[in-house]
């Protein structure tokens, strides 16, 4: 194999291990937030019917709630990245 080829292949190898990490950093970040939010909904249905109405008319609540639906277009974004960055790395080969 000439060099030139082996070069190429463990540049490729290396932005495959970088994506996977950063796939996976990513990954761990939207699971906690999941799990960070479904906290949250648990503890509002624990307070008592005045409590959460109060709670889910403030500013901090309906930032909350756009937040969520931010990440969830986040993962879909990532979820469109990571194939776009498989498809690229199957072509380079």
């Amino acid at each position: 194999m000439p060099e030139d080829q082996t070069a190429e292949t463990a540049a490729i190898d290396d932005n495959r291990g970088q994506l996977e990490l950063a796939h996976s950093i990513i990954e761990s970040l939207l699971d906690h937030t999941r799990v960070v939010s479904d906290l949250i909904v648990l503890m509002a249905q624990a307070l008592d019917q005045d409590t959460t109405k109060a709670l889910t008319l403030t500013p901090q609540w309906q930032a909350y709630l756009e937040s969520r639906r931010k990440l969830e277009r986040t993962r879909e974004e990532i979820e469109k990245f990571a194939e776009t960055m498989k498809d690229s790395q199957k072509n380079a080969k």
